[in-house]
Order: C-alpha cells, then sequence, then structure tokens
C-alpha cells in the first residue's frame, strides 16, 4: 500500500494508547510516561477498563467510548487481542496503528494470528507499524509513542531499524553525541508497513535530509529496490545491515522470519540503488555527517597536505588499501611548491611542509595544490605543535577552503588542544576529523557513494545493433522447452554453448561423443589437439574429478584417455548417471586470461550476475564482483572494475590488454539472455578466454526450471519494455517510432531541447532554460520504468531525432501520475501530441493508475485545446495563474 494513510502515523493530531497502565515497569505504563514526557500537544488517550485514570489522565473503557477518532492507535496488549482491536479501531475511522507487542511469528500460532490482524486492517486501510517493535519518535511533535529509555534530540535524520535493541541502542548513544532525528522508527516484524513504504515516505519528507537504515532482511526486494533508487535521488541514504557472514544470515533469518539473501548480491543491490552501505554502528553518523557536508568527489585520487610525516604515511597506507589512490603531483607544482616550501619538504605526495609550518606555510601551500588538476579532493592534515598556532591555521585553511570548488577535507589530530580549531571547521560547514584512519574512511565514503549516484546518472551506448534479440530468444526458448520436455533441469555442455552462441557470445565447436568411437570420429572432424570432456548432469565441476583432459594430440591417446576417463569416473562417482563425452577442438591462445562469469538466482533480489577471475581455482582465488541485472556497459564496466583480475586485463609485462569491450558486451549480452529467458536460474561460463583478439566461451553450464514469470517480472529493476514500442503515421505521412525512453537518448534529447521554441521551453517548465545540464538530461532519460513512463517520438531516418515526449510520473501508489509533454516546435499540428496522449492514456490504465493530473499556463492554447479534446477538467486557479487539469480513468 506504500505511503496509503502514513501521514495519520507520521502527523498524528490525536494518540489512543490501548493497553495503557498504572502498573509500574508494565509495558502500558513505560510508553503511557514516554506519551506525556515527550511534549505532544494533542490528546492523549489512554484505553483500558480498568483504571479511571492513568498517570493522571482520564482513561476510557475501550475503544467506542472514545470521544474523539484517534488518528494513531499505539497498541500493547497481548497478541492474542489484537486482531479485534484493529477491527475495532478501523470501524471507528483509526488509519494507523503502532503493534508494540510481540508473540506474532514467534508463537506456535504466529503466522495465521498476524494474517488475522492484517486481515482485520485491509477493509480499512489501517496501516499498521510492527509487531513486536520499540514504537516511534518524533521529536519535531514531541511524539514518543515508544517504550525507549531515552527521548529523542530533534534534527533532520531519519532512523529506521528492523532491531529493536539497536534501536535503543542508538538512541542513547545518539543522545550523548548531541545527534537528533526527525523520525526515528522501530520497524520489527514490518507486517505491513515496510522499508519500501518508509523510504517512499521519507524521500518526500521536507524535515528530512538523510535517512539510515539498519537492515536484517529485504521482504519485498524490488519495492525497495524501486523506493530506495527514487529517494536516493534526493537524500543520502546509508544502510547497515546483518547478516554479513553465512552463520550470522541464519540468524537474522530466525529472527525477522524472512530470508537473507547473499551477501555479495545485497552489496550489488545497494550500490545499485545509489545508497551507501556501512559496517559497523560508528560509521553511521560519520557517512552521514560527511555526505551531508562535503563536496562530491569525482575519482578516488588524493593529494595530503600535512606538517607531519608519519600521519601522511598512516593516511596513505589507509588510503591504498581501502582501494584509492594517491595522486602524483604535476612537475609545475612540486616547481612552486620549492619556491617557498623548506628545502626538506617531501618534494611528493603526501606534502609534508615540515611541523613548524605556520598558517602563511599552509594557506600557499594549499592555494598551489588547488591548482593541480592530477588529484580528486585535499586532505589537510595538522599535528599540534608548540611553534604554531593550530586555530590560526585552521582559519585560513577554512577561508581557502571556502573560496574554492574543490572537494577539501581536514584532519586536526588530538583533542582538546585542536577542539578550537575543530569547531571552526563545525561552523564553516567543513568535514574535519581527528585521525587519518577515519579521514581516509569518509574519503572513500564519498568516492564509493557518487560511483552509486553514478550508477543513476549515465548515458551507456546502446548495442543493439546488428544483433537479433527476436532470433536470439527463439532459438533459446527452443532449446529450453526441448530440455524441459526431456524431464532434465541441466543442459548439456553442447546445448548450453548453442543458447551462448544464439546471443552473440563467440565459443569453442563442441561435439556429443556417447561411446569412445564417437568421440574418436568427433575429433577426426574437428582436427586435433583436441579436448575431452565427461558428459554427465550429475557432475558439475568436471575438472575435479578427472573429468577433463585437454592437448590430446592422436586418436590412440584420445582411446586411452577415454577409457581411463570413464574407469576413474565410475570408480569415484559409481551412482553418477554417464551419458559419454564431449569433444572440442583444443583452443591455443597463450596470452589469454581465464575469467568467469555466472548467473545465480538469489531468493530475494533474483537474478544476479557474477564477473571475475575464472579457471579451476575460481574458489579459491575468490575474485569476483557482483551485478544486478538488466546491466548496460557502463554497469558492465564497473563491474569489471571492482575486481583484481580488472587490473591485469589493461595488459601487463608484456602480455598484451584484453579487448575490454568484448568482455563488457559478453556481460550485457549474459543480462539480456536471463531478461527474455526466465527459465534460466543458473548460468556458468568458465573459463571464458579473453585477450586482444576478444573472448570466446571453452566451457558452459545451464540449469533451468519452468516458470509462469516472465523475464520482466522477476527482476528487481524493470528492464526497457521493449514491448510497448509502435510505428506511427503523422499527419504528414512521415513515419515515426514511439517508445519508451532510455538512458541512451541523452544526447538526441539535449539537441531535442535545442531545437524548440523557448516558447514551448518555458510552457514545459514553466520558466526559460537554455543550458540542459548532464544531470539535468539524465534525470530525463533514466527512468524507473515502474514509477515513470516517458513515451518519445523519433524518427525512422538515418538522424533518428528526437520529435516529442510525454511523461506521467506516479505517486508509489499508483493512484495518481503527474503528466507533461512537449513537442518539438517545427512538428505542431501534425496529430503527434494527440497520438502521444492517445499512447499515454491506454498505458496508464492497463497499469491501473486512478488519476491523471498536470498542470498548465493559460496561454499555452495548443495544451489547452489537447487536454479538452480528451476530456480533462480544467480549473484555472487565480493567485498562481495556472491552469491544473485531471482525468479519471
Amino acid at each position: 500500500m506504500s505511503v496509503l494513510n502514513l501521514k495519520k502515523l507520521f502527523k498524528p493530531e490525536s494518540v489512543a494508547l490501548i493497553g495503557a497502565s498504572e502498573k509500574p515497569g508494565s509495558l502500558g505504563n513505560v510508553v503511557m510516561k514516554n506519551l506525556i514526557s515527550g511534549g505532544f500537544s494533542g490528546p492523549i488517550l489512554p484505553v483500558n477498563p480498568k483504571y479511571k485514570f492513568v498517570n493522571g489522565v482520564l482513561a476510557y473503557q475501550d475503544i467506542k467510548s472514545l470521544p474523539v477518532v484517534p488518528d494513531l492507535a499505539v497498541i500493547c496488549t497481548p497478541a492474542i487481542t489484537i486482531p479485534d482491536l484493529i477491527k475495532e479501531l478501523g470501524e471507528r475511522g483509526t488509519r494507523a496503528a503502532v503493534v508494540l507487542s510481540a508473540g506474532f511469528h514467534e508463537s506456535i500460532d504466529g503466522e495465521s494470528l498476524q494474517q488475522r490482524m492484517l486481515d482485520a486492517a485491509k477493509p480499512y486501510d489501517l496501516r499498521i507499524l510492527g509487531p513486536n517493535c520499540v514504537g516511534l519518535l518524533i521529536p519535531s511533535i514531541g511524539l514518543n509513542a515508544s517504550f525507549a529509555h531515552t527521548n529523542s534530540l530533534k534534527g533532520n535524520l531519519a532512523f529506521v531499524s528492523q532491531s529493536g535493541a539497536l534501536c535503543t541502542t542508538i538512541l542513547d548513544w545518539a543522545k550523548s553525541k548531541g545527534i537528533g532525528f526527525s523520525y526515528f522508527i522501530s520497524l520489527g516484524d514490518n507486517a505491513d508497513i515496510d522499508f519500501g513504504d518508509l523510504l517512499d515516505y521519507l524521500g518526500s519528507d521536507q524535515s528530512t535530509h538523510g535517512v539510515v537504515l539498519y537492515m536484517e532482511s529485504v521482504k519485498l526486494a524490488r519495492k525497495f529496490m524501486s523506493a530506495a533508487r527514487a529517494t536516493s535521488r534526493n537524500l543520502p541514504v546509508i544502510v547497515i545491515k546483518s547478516g554479513r557472514v553465512a552463520e550470522g544470515a541464519k540468524a537474522a533469518t530466525s529472527h525477522t522470519g524472512a530470508l537473507s539473501g547473499s551477501d555479495d548480491v545485497f552489496d550489488a543491490a545497494i550500490r545499485r540503488a545509489g545508497m551507501l552501505r556501512v559496517y559497523t554502528i560508528n560509521n553511521i553518523f560519520d557517512a552521514v555527517e560527511t555526505l551531508a557536508r562535503a563536496r562530491p568527489i569525482k575519482g578516488n585520487r588524493l593529494t595530503i597536505l600535512t606538517n607531519g610525516g608519519g600521519p601522511g604515511v598512516l593516511a596513505t597506507d589507509h588510503l591504498i588499501t581501502s582501494g584509492g589512490r594517491i595522486a602524483e603531483l604535476s612537475p609545475e607544482t612540486i616547481e612552486e611548491l620549492n619556491t617557498f616550501l623548506p628545502p626538506t619538504w617531501s618534494k611528493a605526495n603526501p606534502v609534508d611542509i615540515i611541523g613548524d609550518g605556520d598558517a602563511d606555510r599552509y594557506l600557499n601551500a594549499l592555494k598551489v595544490l588547488i591548482k593541480d588538476p592530477n588529484h580528486d579532493a585535499i586532505l589537510v592534515m595538522l599535528v599540534p605543535v608548540a611553534v604554531i598556532n593550530n586555530k590560526e591555521v585552521a582559519i585560513a585553511v577554512a577561508n581557502e577552503i571556502n573560496q574554492t570548488k574543490k572537494p577539501i577535507l581536514t584532519c586536526w589530530m588530538g583533542e582538546d588542544g585542536v577542539a578550537e580549531a575543530r569547531e571552526i571547521f563545525e561552523q564553516e560547514g567543513i568535514p574535519s576529523f581527528d585521525t587519518p584512519y577515519s579521514a581516509i574512511q569518509a574519503f572513500m565514503q564519498i568516492v564509493e557513494y557518487g560511483c552509486n549516484k553514478e550508477s543513476l546518472m549515465e548515458t551507456p551506448p546502446s548495442i543493439t545493433e546488428g544483433f537479433d534479440q527476436g532470433q536470439a530468444k527463439a532459438s533459446t526458448q527452443k532449446i529450453i522447452k526441448s530440455v524441459l520436455q526431456d524431464k532434465r533441469n541441466v543442459l548439456t555442455e553442447p546445448e548450453a554453448k548453442n543458447i551462448l552462441a544464439a546471443y552473440g557470445i563467440p565459443i569453442v565447436e563442441t561435439k556429443i561423443a556417447y561411446n569412445v568411437d564417437d568421440a574418436l570420429n568427433a575429433a577426426d572432424d574437428l582436427g586435433y589437439p583436441v579436448v575431452l570432456k565427461i558428459l554427465s548432469s550429475d557432475i558439475t565441476h568436471k575438472s575435479d574429478v578427472g573429468g577433463v583432459l585437454v592437448g590430446i594430440d592422436s586418436g590412440q591417446t584420445l582411446q586411452l584417455a577415454a577409457e581411463g576417463m570413464l574407469a576413474r569416473i565410475k570408480k569415484l562417482l559409481p551412482a553418477a548417471n554417464i551419458d559419454g563425452f564431449t569433444v572440442q577442438k583444443m583452443v591455443a591462445r597463450g596470452d589469454s586470461y581465464e575469467l568467469i562469469i555466472g548467473v545465480a538466482t538469489d531468493p530475494i533480489f533474483g537474478p544476479a550476475i557474477l564477473f571475475g577471475h575464472g579457471g579451476v581455482s575460481v574458489e579459491v582465488i575468490n575474485d569476483k564482483a557482483v551485478a544486478l541485472p538488466p546491466i548496460n556497459i557502463k554497469l558492465a564496466e564497473d563491474l569489471i572494475s571492482r575486481t583484481r583480475i580488472s587490473k591485469l586485463l589493461s595488459g601487463y609485462r608484456g602480455i598484451p590488454a584484453a579487448n575490454l569491450e568484448e568482455v563488457k558486451l559478453t556481460l550485457v549480452k549474459i543480462s539480456q539472455l536471463i531478461i527474455d529467458n526466465p527459465e534460466i536460474i543458473e548460468l556458468d561460463i568458465n573459463p571464458l578466454f579473453a585477450d586482444s583478439k576478444g573472448v570466446v566461451a571453452l566451457d558452459a553450464r545451464i540449469k533451468i526450471k519452468a516458470t509462469n514469470l516472465t523475464g520482466s517480472e522477476r527482476l528487481v529493476i524493470r528492464p526497457y519494455p521493449k514491448e510497448l514500442e509502435e510505428r506511427i503515421i503523422l499527419n504528414n505521412g512521415q513515419e515515426v517510432v514511439l517508445r519508451p525512453i532510455r538512458p541512451e537518448d541523452e544526447s538526441a534529447h539535449h539537441e531535442f531541447l535545442s531545437k524548440t521554441d523557448p516558447q514551448d521551453i518555458y510552457f514545459r517548465f514553466f520558466k526559460a532554460a537554455n543550458n540542459f545540464s548532464h544531470q539535468f538530461l539524465a534525470r530525463f532519460t533514466q527512468i524507473d520504468y515502474d514509477r515513470e513512463m516517458a513515451f518519445i517520438a523519433k524518427t525512422t531516418d538515418h538522424k533518428l531525432e528526437t520529435l516529442g515526449v510525454i511523461r506521467a510520473i506516479s505517486d508509489s501508489d499508483n493512484n495518481e501520475a503527474e503528466i507533461a509533454i512537449i513537442i518539438r516546435s517545427d512538428i505542431h499540428k501534425n496529430g503527434l501530441g494527440k497520438k502521444l496522449m492517445e499512447k499515454l492514456i491506454s498505458y496508464c490504465r492497463k497499469r491501473g493508475t486512478k488519476r491523471l493530473t498536470g498542470q498548465l499556463l493559460p496561454e499555452n492554447h495548443a495544451m489547452l485545446r489537447l487536454v479538452r479534446k480528451f476530456h480533462f477538467e480544467t480549473q484555472l486557479e487565480p493567485e498562481s495563474n495556472i491552469i491544473y487539469f485531471s482525468l479519471e480513468l
């Protein structure tokens, strides 16, 4: 239900406490005291038939006797009573409840009891936070609807946690640090309200400037990803998650009643959603503060300015081990620094200006470093010594930072002796740290966060030219249906390779041999030398049992090898069903890199793509990275860069670089393969040889399972909806394609807007605009198809020009969508606006959107005629001089 009725939860005007009590130490007593001490200004209505007053407040016998309908009910009665209470509250008109009680999941009747509670709430759209939660604190309205041991300070940070114990710990710790919250939410078992709902609400809340999530599991992954991607465009979202190792994941499952997915896949999801993951509680608030204050950093090259060699080395060590790079100073920078620094300065990065470096020396050195183009950020460090005034240095550095756009962090080491200096940075909103470790950690968090944000804002090139996706899918489905009809779920190696070949992935020709004689004939056809492999659906890793022999150069050697292989495997695996052998041509590519590309199906996030260092030692080397489909060239490049072997692929010690474009293209083709064919649940290409000539798959394994889901439905990120493409003819006879917008439309979109009359631009954006930045255009071309749709009209000639676009952005409940349209000025009066509006209305109706709305200026006569033609209701708002239009679907 997403944000439906969440306003009643977060902005209540009255609160009822069901189960309020006078008994000291009871849940009802603690919560009542918190409600009173929090300073909530609305009515607090305790409900308990045992009391006339609770904590001095008039109590009520039951829900029916309440004098007003409570916006919010807080319930702390036994679990068995709650379904009936929810029904009573719904009948009275209450639309939000916080259920603190436990005993829903953990008890014998837990599952059925929880469902009864949800069933009782459903007819009234009554939203439930919990059960089994600590509660809710909203300091801005004085609401403490929890059994926490302390109130929260006011602030702009929202905290959401599945762990109640961690809630109280964080609340205590944050208060001691002077950190306040806009919302402090204990999610509990999230039977109804979940992370996706809360992200949707908090992402549009004006009082929230950042969000922290403590997660143990995700239930509705697609909903979560859609909300997370939308929110992280506007706010920093920091995530800390338990269950990083298998044992921890099992504990998380038993605690929350939901499966925890692979941690590698969870990392991939967080990265794709533009959020930042941290791993300790201390990191949480450091990360929030850093992201709130620091300027964006475009790369990982850092210059360090310091008056102490040792701390500079410590910072460098931590930078390198964390994946950063120490920037190389330009010759011009070194030459200029030589003119005023002592002869004993470091002459390199870190720039050690010697212990007696005063404010002037720091300032002059910083000015020179700011001009150097060879780094992405600067860290200014100071070790307090008696001969310099560290406060004066801080003032000089702060003033210079405020005059430049260069990202600069500071680290004044120590405590009391540098407190005043750090206060200066605090007042100026400049990131400041007390140790090299924390400063470098913050730098790398900014770098990682920037990379994650880039995954939402990019312009990948199209890779579909020369590739017949329809034919590839048809060929693959034919193989899959045949295997399923045979009641098999693992494809033979030739079948798997034929599927790869259908998607344009080079393979080594492979023949099936059912006996030794067949193997000899196959080798004669292919030509020696050959590779012999055992063929068995019961054997996954053939090399482990001696089921792969390479470099066989004659028939005699092949016969002995085949007979020996059969004997060995029958002895090692007597129960294995042996179908025969596969024979393939020996590939001699001495300078090749062995890679692995795989697909696994995570129980939470669905299909995930793996890339890494391949070969028989793949598990031992353990060099891999994971991404969620759909991926494009840019995301494939990012996936490759997160492995150690990526550095080797650029070439080393005389070995030529691999053709990285072909490696990236292979990853994109695998992404398309699993989108087109939802039956594929596992896929391994190991090894995939990559060299300067390209790539070739030497071995492949595919596992399938029958499914009713489409490829799009099983992904947590909706792929490009190609099925919505269509061709139309305009009134002037011109043929155009109407299709959903794609990221690679950015450059054409820029040209389209540049060619559009300024008045039409003004009508669309309600302001003059002529500077269309990458960030601006990416926002309009990189869309989440689950929440937004933009249909563009493109010419079918070689120019592929954009002629118009219509857009609808729906709310998270899909109740209402706001629309806007713009047509290139020279295309007016050719019927394009009508065609685009017809397509959008049809799409929204099929999607279940209930209402379309929009705004236009009174002087935009063409748009006014268009909306009236489709029977939109229109109303002029005199104060703003804007016409609001709407259509019930």
